[in-house]
């Protein structure tokens, strides 16, 4: 399965198509969607499952320095973030948005500041995590940091090595069940 087949994928979900126009609509700077809104489609093509799996919220990120006050760096939310939430939820997709300015998210991950979208999202726990994808003018791009490779093989990779990265991603793997939903993933750690 390559990046094409990933964008097919959604390209051909109705849903998946109308929470990507919702989020373009924001006309966010170096804007993404990630995390499980991508992993778990595939994961689903993979297990062969009709319906999607449930999904707790929609991971939208941007990188805007300008975004946020000095106040709000290392707040849980912006005023800003905040508002983009609430219009997003007027379109009434049924599912909760979770904005964040990828800007200001290496202060939570004690790391250098991230240059760009893309780089925040390198940092996610798991490799298969590490892939988003925006609309832009009708055509669908997606960005992968770690590659495809462990996404589209059902491979449950921490990003990093260090024990801390591994004590989140051994976590993460437990409480979100996913070995549980997803029964031919491989863990590797």
């Amino acid at each position: 399965m390559s990046e094409q087949d990933i964008i097919d994928l959604i390209e051909k979900d109705k849903w998946m198509m109308d929470v990507l126009r919702a989020a373009e609509s924001l006309n966010l700077p170096d804007w993404w969607i990630g995390a499980g809104f991508i992993r778990s489609k595939v994961w689903d093509h993979l297990h062969k499952y009709k319906k999607r799996t449930q999904l707790p919220d929609i991971d939208l990120i941007y990188f805007d320095k300008s975004d946020f006050t000095e106040d709000e760096a290392e707040a849980f939310s912006t005023k800003s973030e905040d508002r983009y939430q609430r219009k997003l939820a007027k379109f009434g997709l049924g599912i909760k948005w979770s904005v964040t300015n990828q800007a200001r998210m290496h202060l939570f991950h004690k790391t250098k500041p991230y240059k760009d979208s893309a780089g925040g999202l390198s940092e996610w726990a798991e490799t298969a995590t590490c892939v988003g994808v925006r609309l832009k003018s009708g055509k669908l791009t997606l960005v992968a940091p770690h590659g495809v490779k462990d996404l589209t093989k059902g491979i449950l990779r921490p990003t990093f090595k260090m024990e801390q990265g591994l004590q989140t991603f051994r976590k993460r793997v437990k409480e979100k069940r996913w070995l549980e939903k997803w029964p031919k993933l491989k863990l590797v750690s």
